[in-house]
């Protein structure tokens, strides 16, 4: 594919998801034979991919700090089990709040679009992206979650079966190593994305007074008008009373002064 379809495709994974398949049947109408095919074959992605492809778009350096956080924490693990000085707590809490923050970016983002994606499916999506040293599908085109990372992909290192003859102290930089690695603080993940989703709600609700207010604001200026012109109304046929009676009166005055002077 030529550099222009490829950037075409690009946008295809930046609209929101319920305008996917519509832009995706556009785009191929544009084309012609294996392009228009290429086009027609590229898959919708599932809600949480598509969460996380408006971020790798959106907000990249959020994006690749998930990415930088996982690859840090590999050479953490790595020199702790080389038995290397590594500061692998402090590496873990690094990637925590690197997936935290990606997981409330795409939250927020998918809020904008009118999409929910759940926090829970955000942080396992963003933990295996910042693990795997490879993905099945380019980044910003993910359609499907990618699959976790399991220890080797982690580490980069092998990991072999532990026999008899094996130190105890083997054991147990392997097990609170991958038992850190494995726990996240999906707390602060559901909170901000509690506070994103309030952040929207609130929003809404302001629109909506905004939007009620102008509403009122409109009628009374109607009503407003409308009173002006019925007061503009009884004016001219007050002032056209007025003029009748006054004709009437210096009428009458005039025939009362014929009558005085006729005498």
């Amino acid at each position: 594919m030529t550099t222009t379809l490829e950037s075409r495709i690009d946008d295809l994974y930046k609209v929101p998801l319920g305008e996917f398949t519509a832009a995706r049947a556009a785009l191929a109408k544009t084309l012609k034979g294996g392009e228009a095919q290429q086009v027609k074959r590229l898959q919708k992605p599932t809600i949480v991919p598509w969460a996380a492809n408006q971020v790798y778009w959106k907000a990249r350096d959020t994006y690749d700090g998930v990415r930088t956080s996982g690859e840090q924490l590999r050479r953490a693990q790595i020199a702790a089990l080389k038995g290397r000085p590594a500061d692998v707590r402090r590496a873990t809490e690094a990637h925590r709040k690197a997936i935290a923050d990606a997981v409330s970016m795409a939250s927020r983002l998918a809020a904008d679009a009118g999409a929910r994606p759940s926090a829970d499916a955000l942080a396992r999506t963003f933990e295996a992206l910042s693990l795997a040293p490879e993905l099945p599908e380019p980044h910003g085109r993910l359609t499907r979650p990618p699959q976790p990372a399991g220890f080797e992909a982690l580490t980069g290192v092998a990991v072999r079966p532990i026999t008899r003859a094996d130190p105890v102290r083997q054991v147990r930089l392997v097990h609170p190593a991958s038992a850190n690695l494995a726990q996240l603080d999906l707390d602060a993940i559901r909170s901000r994305e509690r506070e994103a989703r309030s952040a929207a709600a609130a929003e809404g609700r302001r629109q909506r007074e905004l939007a009620a207010a102008a509403r009122r604001t409109k009628a009374a200026i109607k009503n407003a008008e409308a009173r002006v012109e019925k007061a503009r109304d009884a004016e001219v046929r007050a002032r056209r009373a007025w003029e009748r009676a006054k004709n009437d009166l210096d009428a009458a005055t005039h025939n009362l002064a014929e009558a005085l002077r006729s005498r």
